[in-house]
């Protein structure tokens, strides 16, 4: 009998069958099921913040936040569906645009202004300031450092150890954007530094380590077999980061705890670098916790990322 070939699961849901009934609601025209799937999250902040961004994405060709929002003016999870709707919206222009082509100033406004409306609506929730710092990128040259500086004291102040809002930030200081590799890696060092075991915040470096190749990958207009970083994944520094993170990070977690929704882009992320590092022992450890729960992001920045998970997989000798 013929074995069955490896196929990972590329959803964008990311294993979260709520979210996924959500999203049905908005394709059919309906938003009274994201009403109660945000109502239902709370202040669990890891699976509020995996869920609106998720949930945005469906949202940018449709009027479901702008239906909610008509309907329900003041509810805070409206408002904040509606800023994180405006800023993934922004982003879409600058990618319809292409790098390096400034978009119009006043939809960059709209979606702070939103922003900072959700961040009214509920003082407590971060949310809307990881939004706030994201959409700060689309502004051609940045936002003033105090302004930045008092945006990030506001989201760290709420959860100082939140990885999408960390990564917001790193983002924002790469040289793909408003700085340079080595103020995006002493970021990512600091944060990694400060991190209690079992948080995730020492993957950053993987998140930078991606960051520095795409930067590469641009500079060669997406030329991959042009760019040249020699031992970029595999040198002394990289290896260690990626042990560090597993130690840190997954070893520092209780034991049979479970990888959050919210949490699998980074899992995916580490096991991208272990693998690519040569680190055979925890790619192993991470590919099976990864299992067929992959996600696009980063694979896909170094080939076709179905074909690469089954290469590694087959590579390491993992049954499907």
């Amino acid at each position: 009998m013929a074995r069955n070939r490896f196929a990972p699961d590329f959803d964008p849901d990311c294993g979260d069958t709520s979210l996924s009934s959500a999203r049905h609601d908005i394709v059919i025209g309906r938003w009274q099921g994201v009403r109660d799937l945000l109502r239902a999250t709370g202040p669990d902040w890891l699976a509020r913040g995996h869920r609106v961004r998720t949930l945005a994405q469906a949202c940018i060709g449709s009027s479901t936040a702008e239906s909610w929002l008509a309907a329900e003016p003041y509810s805070a999870d409206a408002l904040l569906l509606r800023a994180a709707t405006e800023t993934a919206r922004a982003f879409n222009l600058a990618i319809t645009a292409g790098r390096g082509v400034p978009i119009d100033q006043e939809r960059v406004d709209g979606a702070v202004t939103a922003c900072l409306q959700a961040a009214e609506a509920y003082l407590d929730d971060p949310t809307p300031w990881i939004s706030l710092i994201s959409v700060s990128r689309l502004y051609a040259a940045g936002v003033r450092r105090q302004e930045l500086a008092r945006w990030w004291d506001e989201l760290h102040q709420r959860d100082p150890y939140n990885v999408e809002g960390h990564l917001q930030i790193l983002h924002y200081y790469s040289a793909r954007w408003h700085g340079t590799h080595g103020l995006m890696y002493d970021f990512a060092r600091d944060a990694a530094g400060v991190a209690p075991p079992g948080c995730g915040l020492p993957v950053l470096l993987q998140y930078a380590r991606v960051e520095e190749y795409r930067y590469a990958l641009d500079t060669a207009q997406g030329n991959r077999s042009s760019v040249s970083l020699g031992q970029h994944w595999d040198n002394d520094g990289a290896v260690n980061d990626v042990r560090r993170t597993w130690q840190r990070w997954i070893m520092g977690r209780p034991t049979g705890e479970e990888i959050e929704p919210g949490e699998l882009r980074d899992l995916n992320y580490l096991a991208h670098g272990a693998c690519h590092a040569g680190i055979e022992d925890i790619a192993v450890a991470l590919l099976r916790m990864v299992g067929s729960r992959a996600t696009r992001t980063p694979w896909s920045y170094t080939g076709d990322p179905e074909h690469q998970l089954v290469k590694w997989r087959k590579e390491f000798r993992l049954r499907s």
